[in-house]
């Protein structure tokens, strides 16, 4: 309520004054300007109270003896500039405040985008790894593998090795064997033959 009451007190005075104002160039000027206030969209909805203030200055000075019209012009002069400032600086003052919103949201987003490419990245050198890891354990597998083929080659090879070596033994034990057969067959055939 205490919002809307500058806001009605405004509408009324807007509404009273182009019947007044029509006698005096500097109240028409100050209303003038107090009009392209409120219809510039940037600048309509800010400063009430001093737009309020203004318009009463303004009445003032037109309802005021000669004596106190300068005085009061004046004062009206500053009222209005002063409402032309506040809505102004207001209306500057959200635009930053919206412009510090909109850079803060970018920064964010930025931040957002940062972190997808430090994921990215983490995953790309992850899955870089886990291909170095499964290749070295591939070359583990395969030294492993011709290793065992290797012992197991040496293993047969040792057991050809044993087996010639064994049947050498074997047919020089039987060529032994008929080297001393025939040796004593001999000699009994020469025992024989006496």
């Amino acid at each position: 309520m205490k919002t809307l009451l500058p806001i009605l007190l405004a509408a009324a005075l807007a509404a009273a004054a182009p019947v007044v104002l029509a006698d005096d160039g500097d109240a028409a000027l100050m209303a003038q300007r107090l009009q392209a206030l409120e219809a510039d969209p940037a600048t309509s909805g800010f400063a009430a109270l001093e737009k309020l203030q203004a318009r009463q200055a303004i009445e003032a000075y037109l309802g005021a003896n000669a004596r106190q019209r300068d005085t009061l012009r004046r004062v009206a002069g500053w009222r209005v500039e002063t409402a032309e400032l506040a809505a102004r600086t207001e209306a500057r003052r959200r635009e930053i405040d919206r412009l510090e919103r909109t850079r803060a949201e970018l920064l964010v987003e930025a931040a957002r985008r940062e972190a997808d490419r430090a994921r990215a990245e983490a995953e790309r050198m992850r899955v870089q790894a886990q291909i170095q890891a499964e290749e070295a354990a591939r070359l583990r597998e395969a030294a492993d593998a011709e290793l065992m083929a290797r012992q197991q080659a040496e293993s047969v090879l040792e057991g050809v090795a044993s087996d010639q070596a064994a049947r050498l033994r074997a047919a020089r034990a039987r060529e032994a064997e008929l080297a001393r057969k025939e040796a004593e067959l001999l000699r009994q055939a020469e025992q024989d033959g006496d």
